[in-house]
């Protein structure tokens, strides 16, 4: 089939499935894999060229509602009748879905039920661990710095948080994405800051800049050193990936319950 990913959670998805040879484009911010940065771009998410799109002919196209404003780039694919896929994970789970939604779609429905069990295995046995962590750090996961912005409860980093043994400051908010007050996050006062601003690259999400805002250096987490940079690909898109995130959340917080796991 000839695929074309509008975004980089879906990209991610056809690699996990081993489908990544069949994509014939991407949106600009697809950064991975490497094997696939040659195909042809047709623009940023948030505004995609819906002619080129069209011109390529693909069989099926991919969209996610996980990116904010993809609705307009969706109605534009519904009016010129382009075969696609609407995806809107917001949980670990959903992301199994997504597995399994894909591959029927693409005639590998029962490789796709072979990811999505691995998947799903790898999640228990952090699971697994987290369980007998009888002390769990609150962790404050900054989105973006100004204003700021964290994950609530409905959310997978909400999921990751306690599958690695602590669990997010905003969990009791029951919405996706939120807006907080430096001085809601100052009365929490969280044991780890995790810094992963969206669309920010490594390079430049400086914790200088916590360090810096008013009444913050008497937090525990600043005065302990626990700010971390994040890589923003492996803990805000809700793709597959995320288990590598995981993976490093869990030896941030735990090194020696989770060193054993890959």
């Amino acid at each position: 089939m000839k695929i074309i990913s509008l975004c980089p959670s879906n990209t991610e998805l056809c690699t996990y499935l081993g489908i990544e040879n069949q994509l014939i484009a991407i949106d600009d911010y697809s950064d991975w894999p490497e094997s696939i940065q040659h195909l042809p771009r047709v623009g940023p998410d948030l505004s995609i060229d819906i002619d080129h799109v069209e011109s390529l002919k693909p069989d099926l196209i991919l969209a996610s509602l996980s990116v904010p404003g993809m609705e307009k780039n969706i109605e534009a694919l519904k009016k010129r009748n382009l075969p696609h896929i609407v995806f809107n994970p917001q949980s670990l789970e959903d992301i199994a879905d997504d597995l399994l939604t894909l591959g029927e779609a693409i005639g590998l429905k029962a490789e796709a039920g072979k990811q999505a069990v691995t998947f799903k295995d790898t999640i228990l046995s952090y699971q697994d661990i987290a369980d007998k962590i009888e002390t769990k750090p609150s962790l404050y996961w900054e989105w973006w710095p100004n204003p700021l912005f964290s994950p609530g409860g409905i959310n997978w980093l909400s999921e990751i948080s306690r599958l690695a043994g602590g669990y997010n400051l905003f969990e009791d908010v029951n919405m996706a994405s939120i807006q907080v007050t430096a001085a809601e996050v100052i009365e929490k006062d969280p044991d780890h800051i995790c810094l992963a601003w969206v669309g920010v690259p490594l390079r430049k999400v400086n914790p200088g800049l916590v360090k810096k805002r008013k009444g913050w250096s008497d937090m525990k987490a600043v005065r302990t050193h626990n700010i971390h940079i994040m890589e923003e690909p492996l803990f805000c898109r809700p793709s597959p990936r995320l288990l590598d995130g995981l993976s490093k959340l869990a030896k941030t917080l735990h090194p020696q319950a989770y060193n054993h796991l890959e």
